[in-house]
């Protein structure tokens, strides 16, 4: 699995002050089908949870955009 950035989601990072290498360890951790996902995640080190949209074409990962979620998780 090949992971790739978007300019938006490398300036979101650089904002939120999100390393890549963070993404990457959430992303690693699933099993991704083809299309687009949402991924809501708790991460240590960060008050709120991380919201990560991706597509998956073939065996590569972009991601999209990468943020805190700022309303928290919606049940």
């Amino acid at each position: 699995m090949k992971v790739e950035f978007s300019r938006h989601a490398k300036r979101r990072a650089k904002l939120y002050k999100i390393p890549e290498s963070t993404v990457i360890k959430i992303l690693e951790g699933m099993e991704l089908s083809q299309g687009e996902h949402e991924i809501i995640e708790d991460v240590i080190g960060f008050e709120l949870p991380l919201k990560i949209a991706v597509a998956v074409e073939g065996e590569i990962v972009t991601v999209i955009t990468n943020y805190p979620l700022k309303k928290g998780r919606k049940r």
